[in-house]
């Protein structure tokens, strides 16, 4: 593996996978890779001739300073379990290399970036699809990979996709978990002992919440899972949405065609943890 630091090693060596007909598979992350990450890699492994995996700490979708400075980075390891996982090429730039200049650029991200992380977290998703149309235009993917934990990030991205005009296909990889269930997460490393003990709860509680569905309306579930998480210990609701798992917009009913999600965001303690859970399969 070799580990990249400008986008011009960046976009010599993807020209000359273009120029040889290879397809590219882009893993987008912010480091601080778990098994999840690994996931998506060995799933771009699969798949393409040649993979990239980005390490970037985006400071352009961090709406909190101190959620920015205290993102963990670990750039050593990162780079180590890249390699063990078969990536052809790490990239590894600083924010200078990405934004040499201010990134003005608003995206018509529409309806779907509007809600939930959209609405706590203002100008989170335009950040996102700031540095990840720049990661398309350098790398040029034949695919990209993201994880169904950022559930809705996907969403937004497809949206960002369609009205840039890039040629690449999006694969969605699910969830990876720990063995009780707790969604895997670079967050985690900073729950406490006693709060690491108390965050499986939020997937119980969803998981819990499926025998619901036929006898139950939306809003009753979601009145039900709240009551259920804030009263786990140590847990505490910021929200939670059933919405349409395509247009990310709330429903009132189960019966869309392109499925039904509910996501919820939750603090332990002052760590920030998302998950979802899948109602209803698109039909």
């Amino acid at each position: 593996m070799k580990v990249l630091y400008t986008v011009g090693e960046l976009r010599s060596v993807v020209d000359s996978a273009i120029q040889a007909g290879q397809s590219i598979g882009l893993v987008p992350t912010m480091g601080a890779l778990h098994a999840g990450h690994m996931s998506l890699v060995d799933t771009a492994r699969a798949q393409n001739d040649i993979v990239v995996t980005s390490v970037f700490v985006n400071p352009t979708q961090f709406n909190n300073p101190t959620d920015l400075s205290t993102y963990p980075r670990t750039e050593d390891a990162d780079c180590a379990l890249l390699q063990e996982h078969g990536v052809d090429y790490a990239f590894v730039p600083s924010v200078e290399e990405i934004y040499p200049e201010p990134d003005t650029r608003i995206f018509d991200l529409g309806a779907v970036a509007a809600v939930m992380e959209g609405a706590m977290r203002p100008g989170h998703f335009n950040g996102v699809a700031q540095v990840v149309s720049k990661l398309f235009a350098m790398v040029r993917p034949t695919r990209a990979y993201f994880g169904e934990k950022d559930f809705q990030q996907i969403a937004v991205i497809r949206r960002m996709v369609e009205i840039e005009g890039f040629d690449v296909e999006i694969v969605a990889c699910p969830i990876k978990r720990e063995i009780d269930g707790l969604a895997l997460s670079s967050r985690n490393v900073r729950l406490t002992p006693e709060g690491r003990a108390q965050a499986p709860a939020i997937h119980r509680v969803l998981e819990q919440s499926r025998v619901m569905v036929p006898g139950h309306t939306p809003a009753e579930v979601k009145r039900w899972v709240v009551e259920h998480i804030d009263t786990a210990g140590g847990l505490e609701t910021e929200y939670y949405e059933i919405a349409d798992a395509l247009t990310m917009q709330p429903v009132e009913d189960w019966t869309s065609t392109n499925g039904v999600v509910g996501c919820v965001t939750v603090y332990c303690g002052d760590v920030r943890l998302i998950d979802n859970i899948l109602y209803t399969q698109p039909k």
